[in-house]
């Protein structure tokens, strides 16, 4: 599948695939942020993406940021009509002021196939094992 990128900052980083096979892509900051204690910022991807109808850009935490510090990337879709700047939102979930540098992997994109539901009103809904247990009705372990 062909995606055409445009590059929006000087600092922009065209996505590759670290391996073969790979699902997801690096997404590099184009800027330094600042993100204070309990604070959620918007982190400039310097991108802009043109995703083929049928398709979203999913924006995903990296592993190694989750694991590693208290910077936590939100999931994100990108739909595949939008033109404009792709960033990651980050929140800050520790007590210091944490900073994305400029040329930090802080995300990562992939892009998956959207299917869309028809909706269909009904009163009565199919029977199921679990039925209308949620919320680890299936149990916890801590």
């Amino acid at each position: 599948m062909n995606v055409k990128i445009k590059r929006l900052s000087e600092h922009a980083v065209i996505p590759k695939y670290a391996k073969q096979g790979d699902s997801g892509f690096d997404l590099v900051a184009t800027e330094d942020v600042i993100i204070y204690s309990e604070g959620t910022e918007k982190v400039p991807l310097g991108l802009a993406f043109d995703i083929p109808q049928g398709y979203e850009l999913q924006v995903r935490p990296r592993s190694g940021i989750t694991s590693k510090t208290k910077l936590r990337v939100q999931f994100g879709t990108v739909d595949a009509g939008y033109r404009g700047e792709v960033c990651a939102i980050v929140d800050n979930i520790g007590p210091i002021v944490m900073r994305v540098k400029k040329g930090d992997r802080i995300a990562q994109g992939v892009i998956a196939p959207v299917i869309q539901a028809i909706f269909e009103e009904s009163d009565e809904l199919s029977e199921s094992e679990r039925g209308t247990g949620g919320f680890g009705s299936t149990g916890v372990t801590v």
